[in-house]
């Protein structure tokens, strides 16, 4: 990438940085790539599933390919107070990358526009509502892939503690499948001090967060992965008076889809059992928010093979119990998912850590790798 296309990437990436949208409140960071998109000559499409937008590069020929970005920023409050471009929506941050994501594919975009090389389709989709608010689900439901036909899809997360501008494949699954629970226990309130005319629902609950350790423990095959955490209990009003209701609320993350079936009917038989235990009655609520996000073989392939091409490479065998929406497009069309090293995640420059900052010098290698997974996944 020359230096000029690299300084204006730069440019625009730290303008997002500093303009962050909220999931389901990305319209400012849309119309920003809109523009951008007009400015190209690129014709798009807005709206779609919310603030997202699909870009099409047309050049004739019958293959295509979708390159996927997400917009969105995190509810986290920014501590760089040092830095030029920190946000200047109080509460607001791109915590994660997104604002580099986005910057990545319009520079992919003007390095394909470039070429004349290649022939076919690339669309460009730009998702809003990654971060827990249902974005990639929400552009499926709108027909992403029947009005913006791609034979498969390809996208990336930036990565802290890789170095810089290194691109991580890994051999099927990348990040985890993940579900928000929550567990309550109805029972009985009364005084305190007398018990036996209650019915306790936080002796039940106490019995569930011990029992839900073995979910995991004695039902997860030990060479397979799972979590489930207990992070909320809530119960009570008064110091003297046995509670009416206890609620237990958590997350669970998989790497298999039987696992995840797993878990959840687990969790159901736990509480159902402990509620018959107790004379209690017990209701499960159980919401994934993504799948395994998992790369199909030829797709990871050739992903690799374009990392090769543009710089730094290595093959990945250990995934993140981390989520990502882009799971959902992989069960719709064959694709791959990889990681670019943000460099050391020293000082907070973690993900969703209040201190992190995407790194710049990773862009050109960011939008190199997605302009050349696009030609060879035309080409191939």
């Amino acid at each position: 990438m020359n230096p000029s296309l690299h300084a204006t990437l730069t440019t625009w990436r730290r303008h997002l940085h500093a303009h962050p949208g909220l999931t389901l409140n990305e319209g400012a960071t849309a119309a920003f790539v809109a523009e951008k998109l007009n400015e190209m000559g690129i014709p798009f499409a807005a709206g779609v599933g919310g603030h997202g937008l699909v870009g099409t590069i047309n050049r004739g020929g019958n293959r295509s390919v979708g390159l996927r970005a997400d917009m969105d920023a995190l509810p986290i409050q920014e501590l760089n107070a040092l830095l030029p471009h920190r946000s200047t929506i109080p509460g607001v941050m791109h915590a994660c990358g997104h604002d580099g994501h986005t910057t990545a594919l319009l520079g992919a975009a003007m390095l394909l526009l470039e070429d004349t090389s290649w022939s076919g389709t690339v669309q460009l989709v730009f998702q809003p509502a990654e971060e827990g608010g249902g974005g990639a689900r929400a552009m499926i439901a709108d027909g992403l892939f029947s009005r913006f036909p791609m034979e498969r899809i390809f996208g990336w997360h930036n990565w802290p503690g890789l170095s810089a501008g290194t691109v991580a494949l890994h051999d099927r699954a990348v990040m985890a499948a993940g579900a928000r629970f929550e567990i309550s226990f109805d029972g009985h309130a009364g005084h305190a001090a007398l018990p036996h005319l209650t019915r306790d629902p936080m002796l039940g609950a106490g019995h569930c967060i011990v029992a839900l350790q073995s979910l995991v423990s004695r039902n997860v095959d030990p060479m397979e992965a799972g979590v489930v955490s207990v992070t909320i209990a809530e119960a009570g009003e008064a110091q003297n008076q046995v509670a009416a209701r206890a609620v237990l609320k958590g997350t669970a993350r998989w790497l298999s889809d039987a696992t995840g079936t797993t878990l959840e009917d687990g969790m159901r038989r736990i509480a159902r059992g402990i509620a018959e235990t107790f004379g209690l009655h017990a209701e499960v609520t159980w919401r994934q928010g993504v799948g395994v996000t998992a790369n199909t073989a030829a797709e990871r392939d050739l992903a690799a093979a374009a990392a090769k091409a543009i710089g730094p490479h290595q093959l990945h065998t250990t995934p993140a119990m981390t989520g990502e929406d882009f799971s959902w497009f992989l069960k719709e069309v064959p694709g791959a998912f990889a990681w670019i090293g943000n460099g050391p995640g020293d000082g907070g420059c973690e993900l969703h850590n209040p201190n992190y900052d995407f790194n710049d010098a990773v862009l050109p290698n960011a939008s190199g790798w997605l302009a050349e997974v696009a030609r060879r996944a035309l080409a191939g």
